[in-house]
């Protein structure tokens, strides 16, 4: 028998249907107070079991890029309460602030034994690696963390032993449970085969999102990484494109779901895949993404259909990353998939100050874009990006301390 549908687009509708008419701004979450009976009826996010690890994780992840509360932050009492208990961190996000709000939120609310904390650290080398864990677990105000994460992994060689011996010191000193490796560039399918074939890498988070269902090489990857009992996260599931701010309202005429829900949706019909993790920096975006997660149905065949049309037509606006095509055909040291990344957080994410920080961030020769020729780049891109105009574009709009249009 099919379960009632509640309507996705009346997000404070959905979860009082859901919960039975309990009213979630009664039931939140105070510093040191434990969940109210109120809180206890909610609606709970699908829980799937991460791989190897054998534990069990909510479907939908709350990421931490973004800056929250330093002192108490109430969107993660509220993810808490649905379900969404796992957090993920990392020593850069938020400027640097996001360890600190996370473990101001579990030290005041006492919660630390009932949340999954990810936190990542950008050294990669086995000292850089343990010397940032130390200060991430002071920062998160916790003796460790549930995993941790190589962030932004590049290169399968720095897989290397001596990181694979201190990765195990470190379980064993129980500082970290679990240990993988985040990726978003080119050669994702690269770095998930090199997950497969290493077993004391539990987890990986990779960019995967509905403009790359049909990509063989990537799916071939994903088959065999989950076959290796690699946990995998999805992360980029938006796909979102820059320059392009109306194409996605001829998506949502076509079902009940919003563009944003539906990606989220089609991410969590592949059983590869144990968990999305997602940007919700208001209380409107959680409650939205929960209630794609609550609800169990399935998008239509013509959410499908249109869904891959959507794809295609915005493909010209979606920067895949794969900078290794587009890079080297640029004399010039400037890191496109970075920059384009960050054009995107501006432009869809509606988070200016944060992408200009980022782009802030790059090295000066990475940021001085405003006489390299990118025409060669144009041409090597496999989804006909017109990379120069964005890159000017980019230059304009994040070398700015004001956002502009």
């Amino acid at each position: 028998m099919a379960s009632k549908s509640p309507d996705p687009r009346l997000t404070r509708r959905t979860l009082l249907a859901a919960s039975g008419g309990v009213a979630i701004a009664g039931a939140t979450l105070g510093p040191g107070v434990a969940l109210a009976e109120e809180a206890k009826k909610l609606p709970k996010v699908p829980r799937r079991v991460l791989g190897k690890t054998g534990q069990s994780i909510p479907i939908l992840l709350f990421g931490g890029a973004m800056r929250l509360d330093q002192r108490f932050d109430p969107k993660l009492a509220k993810a808490l309460q649905l379900g969404v208990d796992y957090f993920d961190a990392a020593d850069c996000y938020g400027g640097g602030t996001c360890e600190t709000a996370v473990g101001a939120f579990q030290a005041r609310a006492k919660t630390r034994d009932k949340i999954w904390i990810t936190t990542k650290s950008d050294l990669h080398d086995p000292e850089g690696f343990e010397q940032t864990l130390n200060t991430s677990l002071r920062k998160l105000q916790t003796d460790y963390v549930d995993m941790y994460f190589l962030h932004a992994l590049k290169k399968k060689e720095e897989l290397t032993k001596a990181l694979e011996e201190t990765v195990a010191r470190l379980k064993k000193e129980k500082k970290i449970r679990f240990f993988g490796f985040s990726c978003h560039d080119g050669n994702v399918p690269e770095l998930l085969h090199a997950a497969a074939e290493t077993p004391w890498v539990d987890a990986v988070m990779f960019r995967y999102n509905f403009r790359q269902y049909g990509n063989k090489a990537l799916n071939e990857a994903i088959d065999a990484a989950h076959a290796a009992k690699v946990g995998l996260i999805a992360m980029k599931t938006q796909g979102s494109e820059t320059s392009f701010e109306d194409a996605w309202k001829k998506f949502e005429k076509t079902g009940k779901w919003s563009k944003h829900q539906a990606v989220l949706k089609a991410v969590w019909a592949d059983p590869r895949i144990t968990a999305a993790v997602s940007h919700m920096d208001t209380f409107e975006k959680l409650e939205q993404n929960v209630a794609a997660a609550i609800d169990a149905t399935k998008l239509t065949q013509a959410e499908q259909d249109a869904l891959q049309k959507y794809a295609e037509a915005t493909r010209p606006y979606a920067c895949d990353g794969c900078d290794h095509l587009c890079g080297p055909a640029v004399d010039a040291p400037v890191q496109i998939g970075a920059t384009l990344r960050y054009l995107m957080y501006h432009d869809v994410y509606g988070d200016p100050a944060g992408a200009r920080e980022l782009f802030a961030q790059l090295p000066a020769e990475a940021r001085a874009l405003a006489d390299v020729d990118f025409s060669r780049a144009n041409a090597a891109c496999p989804n006909r990006l017109d990379v120069a105009a964005h890159m000017r574009r980019a230059a304009r709009v994040l070398a700015s301390e004001e956002p502009q249009a």
